[in-house]
């Protein structure tokens, strides 16, 4: 009776870790599928009622110190290592680099040229270099385009927290 006893709690022992095993083999393709598209939302859901254009959050950061609330735009390159920021072109000829809150959420790698709405503060400041090579490398540039970057930049800055990404137009 002990032997069947020790047999059974073996073969179920032996079913559970199986179990595990399947999920975690199968976790990266549900990832991988969902890689497939970079549309859907991030962060916090928000809407995309009240959104104004680049050129009126421009327009507005020129005369005030922030900008709160809601842009439509289009990325132009995502960070390539996590997606932890993005960029947008201005249509003053400047780009804008957009950041997640708290670091709290990440957008598809493959996002760059969805459309997109973001929401949050837009603010116009003053990057280090440092940080610049920071972006530049995590962008996947060229170390000697890297080492090119000597100057600190004024550059416009948006902090999300929540994004929309469009299917692709």
């Amino acid at each position: 009776m002990k032997k069947t006893f020790i047999y059974t709690l073996m073969i179920v022992l032996a079913g559970f870790s199986c179990q595990q095993k399947a999920t975690e083999v199968s976790a990266p393709a549900t990832e991988e599928a969902k890689s497939e598209t970079a549309a859907g939302k991030f962060g916090a859901d928000i809407n995309d009622s009240g959104v104004v254009t680049l050129a009126e959050l421009v327009t507005e950061l020129e005369s005030k110190d922030e900008f709160q609330g809601k842009v439509v735009g289009q990325i132009k390159e995502v960070c390539s290592k996590k997606g932890c920021w993005m960029t947008i072109d201005l249509p003053n000829g400047q780009s804008m680099r957009v950041t997640f809150k708290d670091y709290g959420f990440f957008v598809p790698l493959n996002s760059s040229g969805y459309p997109v709405v973001i929401e949050g503060v837009a603010t116009k400041k003053v990057t280090d270099v440092e940080t610049l090579r920071h972006y530049a490398q995590d962008a996947g540039k060229p170390k000697e385009e890297i080492e090119k970057i000597t100057e600190s930049k004024q550059e416009y800055a948006f902090e999300a927290v929540g994004v929309i990404i469009r299917e692709n137009a």
